[in-house]
């Protein structure tokens, strides 16, 4: 380890003034000094800090581009089955309330600062979903309704904290139900049609992480409790995902029966011979 750290700390003692600037904001000075400039991995608790942070800004970073594929599904197959709105419609609220709860309470940007993205990716698939199901007049009453909502939560004269606090609880109720009319969808269709198993496995893997951030950083059971919830939930997707995994989707499931069965206008029936007739003599 001594090795190691006379070999680093030439590097870590000269690193650009924006760069070390940037590694204070997110781990304080103490840590920073602990980890970077002295490259001590010993204490415990500025390791768990650079761990959480380490996520945090990992699924960050990864939520912006998580739900693209779904988005490129939806365009490209011009269809949204296996989807269901009311999932994107809950999940979309609860995400709104959430965000609009962290950024109130001042809580640090990396453990929530995803819930941005997402909710941004979550309203340009509910459009797309309304859209290819023939409900596109809905669509716009739809992001109407978040934009005035989004004005209201984040006001201080329109809502007081302790009521975006009780919110927050229905956050996390709307966060677990979100999932279930998509598991629902899954168990009916007997397929997962367009959901992108990319989405699903990177929300399995980032709630988790996220209970590991807020334990660290986050001193509010509520939002604990919610990303405890959700990731049981996104397990059960998971599980779908990989149960379904070369299941044909609905749609060709029925060509494939239409080609077993034959139609009636293609059975003939076989022509009877006749024999030859003889004549009596008289």
């Amino acid at each position: 380890m001594d090795s190691l750290r006379s070999a680093l700390q030439p590097i870590t003692h000269n690193l650009p003034t924006p760069i070390r600037d940037l590694g204070v904001s997110i781990i304080g000075d103490a840590c920073y000094k602990t980890l970077v400039l002295d490259v001590d991995p010993s204490d415990v608790e500025c390791l768990k800090l650079g761990i959480s942070k380490g996520l945090g800004i990992g699924i960050i970073g990864a939520s912006s581009v998580v739900k693209v594929p779904q988005i490129i599904k939806l365009v490209r197959s011009q269809s949204a089955d296996g989807i269901s709105f009311l999932s994107y419609l809950l999940e979309s609220s609860s995400y709104l309330i959430s965000l609009a709860y962290n950024f109130r309470n001042g809580f640090p940007f990396s453990t929530y600062g995803e819930t941005v993205l997402v909710l941004g990716q979550n309203v340009i698939i509910s459009a797309l979903v309304l859209n290819y199901g023939g409900k596109t007049g809905l669509a716009g009453l739809f992001v109407a309704a978040l934009a005035a909502s989004f004005a209201t939560l984040f006001s201080d004269q329109i809502l007081d904290m302790k009521t975006l606090g009780y919110l927050q609880v229905g956050a996390g109720a709307l966060s677990v139900a979100s999932k279930v009319p998509q598991i629902a969808a899954i168990w009916q269709q007997g397929g997962t049609g367009q959901l992108s198993a990319f989405a699903v496995f990177n929300y399995l893997a980032g709630s988790l992480s996220r209970i590991f951030t807020t334990l660290q950083e986050v001193d509010d059971k509520l939002i604990l409790y919610s990303y405890i919830a959700g990731f049981s939930l996104n397990l059960v997707l998971a599980l779908q995902m990989a149960y379904y995994w070369n299941a044909p989707s609905p749609k060709a499931k029925g060509k494939q029966k239409e080609k077993e069965v034959p139609s009636a206008s293609t059975t003939t029936a076989t022509p009877t011979k006749k024999g030859p007739t003889t004549r009596r003599r008289g």
